[in-house]
């Protein structure tokens, strides 16, 4: 498909496995979205498991606006990255400062890809972080780099770096959210079994995917269908006609799996559904309404209860 977007992931020997297929499988998990290049400087390369990926393409001449080029990690940095094609990756990467300075490309920086793209010069004056065993290499590398700690991924004008590792799936997953939306990356969280995807803020959750930390196809269904209209008027009854089961049942599921009712739940999706519309601009009272509250003095009280319990 012509308007797919292209994700060029740059291997070199030693690369991490799971950050390269993590965070691929995650983008490749949204359909017909994100189309995968793999590049190279050789076309066959060996990984830190010693697995081999093959038929690399060449590092390309010209990358389309609006691509993303990601930088994973290696099994030992101070070896892996000082070497010849590791040499010549970064005298490519640098000349995609342009683009990205530009806003017409974004570099997806996986661990200690990191230190590749402050090799670069990719990372002056801009807010990242990397693995936690690291941090004082990268802020050697990059002086003007605004290094951050307890961090799980950051972004900063078009360059996005992540802790590493799993935290690879994390950033992956806030790409898939921030081309695709809330619901895709939903949806490839569920098909991933991930159900406490973690948001760039260290121990964060994504509001829409919070309580999905269970494998129950009933509540799947449940929170499914308050996701899909949080404005809608979900009671008990009519919810639990929606999944097929019995309201006592679902009661019961909620609190067992869950630890809250159905009530509290949704009135939760209603409370994130207020912040969507408040950062798109609309007005308090209107934006109130359209999540399905019945009046300012109703959110706010639900604001309370739901502070009061999480405090």
């Amino acid at each position: 498909m012509s308007n797919r977007r292209n994700v060029y992931f740059v291997v070199l020997p030693n690369m991490m496995a799971l950050d390269i297929v993590g965070a691929a499988e995650t983008l490749n998990f949204a359909d017909d979205v994100f189309n995968i290049i793999y590049v190279g400087q050789s076309e066959e390369v060996k990984c830190s498991t010693g697995l081999v990926i093959g038929e690399l393409s060449p590092l390309p001449e010209v990358i389309p606006s609006g691509s993303l080029v990601v930088l994973p990690g290696v099994s030992d940095s101070l070896v892996d990255f000082d070497n010849k094609a590791a040499e010549a990756t970064i005298k490519w990467v640098k000349k995609l400062k342009p683009q990205v300075d530009n806003d017409e490309l974004s570099i997806v920086c996986i661990c200690s890809g990191a230190l590749l793209a402050a090799k670069a010069g990719l990372l002056d004056n801009r807010k990242c972080t990397t693995h936690h065993e690291i941090l004082d290499r990268l802020r050697d590398l990059s002086p003007l780099a605004k290094v951050k700690e307890n961090l799980l991924f950051i972004e900063d004008k078009g360059v996005f770096t992540c802790a590493g590792i799993m935290a690879g799936i994390d950033l992956a997953l806030s790409l898939v959210r921030k081309y695709c939306g809330d619901k895709v990356s939903m949806q490839v969280a569920r098909e991933m079994v991930v159900y406490f995807p973690r948001n760039g803020k260290d121990n964060q959750v994504s509001p829409w995917l919070k309580f999905r930390h269970h494998h129950h196809p009933v509540i799947h269904r449940a929170q499914d269908a308050i996701v899909s209209h949080p404005e809608n008027n979900w009671t008990l009854e009519n919810l639990s006609r929606e999944v097929h089961v019995s309201a006592r049942h679902l009661s019961r599921l909620f609190n067992q799996y869950l630890n809250i009712s159905v009530k509290e739940y949704h009135e939760r999706m209603k409370l994130v559904l207020v912040d969507k519309h408040l950062n798109q601009g609309i007005k308090k009272e209107k934006a109130v309404i359209l999540a399905g509250f019945n009046s300012v003095r109703q959110f706010k009280r639900a604001q309370e209860r739901v502070a009061s319990k999480d405090s």
